[in-house]
């Protein structure tokens, strides 16, 4: 059935699909489905001997659904941070609409859409909230107020990029692409499904490692623990918006890392390891006839039969802690 003019709702992505499929061009602007800056891609992708997938991927989707994602306890995340990214950048980013205006009935789930009438004035109220919020948040800045504190305001209308690595992603799609689901959270569970359904994983042996932005033969050149130090710094460079398809400069990557590990020779340093949580390799089995029989499943951490490097790392979290005096 073709699509007529009036038929493709706003933030509907099949809709969207349709339209494409029936004019061979996406709609007019003033059709356009704001959903489009919620995107899922594969970073790097693994599999163990025990057939145990590793997959890391780079995520953009509106900051009002963050704090849903955050529940998955068994995702390493990091993510751009409002309190490291400059002021003006932030303010650069795209603004963000719900997928679609739906009206409000009691419950956690909208009713049926708005009218297009509707929907335009709840647009342009959306659009005067995001406006004013800028302004102030511009005012802010040009006070000297630091940014941890003058960007918080742009969250509610701006994406956040983050990168997930994890060996399980069922209960996330079964809770998240469902229909009692935020629909913007539907449809990240949608595109993260898909880009992992579309990617051949990369077979490795203990000891051959998942490292995401780095390639193999980087590796090979740079060794592995520098290989790893790499990868631990591009990872955490999500938090600055800094991966801008540059040539990775090795010598920051390594300062970056002692940032975030400390130095061994310095005075004490709490080490920010969530970056390190995305490096793996996959781990033996005592007993080939055990699943289960791990040789350090200590060192699994959040993953599933694979060996993580932060768990590695001396000092990966505060035992026992000290307030200051």
């Amino acid at each position: 059935m073709g699509v007529g003019k009036g038929e493709i709702g706003i933030g509907d992505p099949h809709a969207l699909v349709a339209w494409v499929n029936e004019f061979g061009k996406p709609p007019p602007d003033a059709l356009k489905t704001p959903f489009m800056s919620i995107t899922a891609q594969i970073v790097a992708d693994s599999v163990s001997p025990q057939g145990i997938r590793l997959s890391t991927l780079s995520l953009k989707y509106p900051r009002w659904i963050h704090a849903e994602f955050m529940t998955h306890r068994l995702f390493s995340r990091n993510a751009s941070s409002s309190r490291a990214v400059p002021v003006k950048r932030l303010s650069a980013l795209e603004r963000e609409y719900p997928l679609w205006w739906g009206a409000n009935i009691p419950g956690m789930q909208s009713g049926a859409r708005l009218s297009d009438e509707q929907a335009a004035k709840a647009k342009a109220v959306w659009d005067r909230m995001a406006d004013a919020c800028a302004a102030g948040v511009a005012e802010l800045a040009e006070l000297g107020l630091h940014k941890q504190w003058a960007n918080r305001p742009l969250e509610w209308f701006t994406s956040i990029s983050v990168l997930v690595s994890a060996t399980a992603f069922d209960n996330f799609f079964g809770v998240r692409w469902h229909p009692d689901a935020q629909p913007e959270i539907q449809e990240l569970a949608r595109q993260m499904f898909q880009a992992i359904m579309g990617s051949q994983p990369r077979a490795l042996a203990p000891d051959q490692w998942h490292l995401p932005y780095v390639s193999p033969d980087e590796t090979q050149a740079l060794g592995l623990d520098v290989a790893r130090r790499c990868s631990a710094a591009r990872c955490a460079r999500v938090s600055y918006l800094n991966h801008d398809g540059t040539t990775p400069n090795v010598a920051k990557d390594l300062d970056t890392f002692a940032k975030l590990a400390g130095d061994p020779n310095g005075p004490p340093h709490p080490l920010h390891a969530s970056p390190m949580e995305h490096q793996a390799t996959p781990d033996r089995l005592r007993d080939a006839a055990d699943p289960e029989s791990w040789q350090f499943p200590a060192q699994h951490g959040n993953f599933h039969g694979w060996r993580q490097y932060r768990k590695m790392l001396s000092n990966e979290h505060i035992a026992r802690f000290t307030p200051p005096a």
